[in-house]
C-alpha cells in the first residue's frame, strides 16, 4: 500500500518536471530561433583598422545630420575621402566595397543594428556628452561586425535599443522619463 502511494506521488512530479524542463527549452532555444532570422552584412568592415590604423574617431565617419539625430551611416562620398575606385586595396572585403559599390556609385545597403521605431524621437545632440559605447556596442575596437538578428514580426533588429535601457539611464542622471521626452 505504501509503494502505491509513493508510485502515485511520482508520477505526478516526473510529468510537471518535464514540463517545466520543456518549457525551459522552447523559451531560451526554439522561441528566440523562430522569432529571429540572421542575416549577413554586405560585407565585413573593420573599424579597427580605421580607429587604430587610420586615427579616426566616430565622428569621422558618423555625423549629425540638421535636425540633431544621427546620419547613421556614412554615404559612398565619405569614403571615397581615403578609398579609389582605382586602388582595390590590401583585403577582399575592401575589394568588394570597390568594385561592388564604388565604382557603381551604388551605396552600401547596411543592416542597422540601431533603428528606432517611427514613433521614437531620439537626438544625438541631447546626449554629446555621453561617449558613443554608452549606449552603442564598442564596434571601434572589432574587426568584424556582429551577427544582425531581425525579429521576424517588427523587422527591427535585436539589437536596437529598447525603451527600457533608455528610462534606466534617464533615472540615473535625473532626466524626465514623462513620455513626450522621447515619443512625439
Amino acid at each position: 500500500m505504501e509503494e502505491k502511494r509513493a508510485s502515485k506521488q511520482c508520477g505526478g512530479v516526473l510529468p510537471f518536471f518535464i514540463g517545466v524542463l520543456a518549457s525551459l527549452i522552447i523559451g531560451w532555444w526554439v522561441f528566440p530561433q523562430v522569432l529571429y532570422s540572421q542575416k549577413a552584412q554586405p560585407f565585413n568592415f573593420s573599424h579597427k583598422v580605421h580607429v587604430d590604423g587610420e586615427g579616426m574617431d566616430c565622428e569621422s565617419c558618423h555625423t549629425y545630420a540638421e535636425d540633431g539625430s544621427f546620419n547613421g551611416l556614412p554615404s559612398n562620398a565619405v569614403c571615397a575621402d581615403c578609398h579609389s575606385e582605382d586602388v582595390l586595396g590590401d583585403t577582399k572585403d575592401e575589394e568588394i566595397f570597390v568594385t561592388e559599390y564604388l565604382q557603381k556609385d551604388k551605396e552600401v545597403p547596411w543592416l542597422v543594428y540601431q533603428y528606432q521605431p517611427d514613433n521614437v524621437y531620439f537626438s544625438h545632440k541631447a546626449h554629446e556628452g555621453f561617449e558613443c559605447t554608452d549606449c552603442h556596442p564598442d564596434l571601434g575596437n572589432s574587426d568584424t561586425l556582429p551577427a544582425y538578428y531581425e525579429n521576424r514580426i517588427s523587422g527591427y533588429s535585436k539589437q536596437t535599443m529598447k525603451m527600457w535601457q533608455c528610462e534606466r539611464c534617464h533615472a540615473e542622471v535625473g532626466t524626465s522619463n514623462a513620455c513626450y521626452i522621447c515619443h512625439k
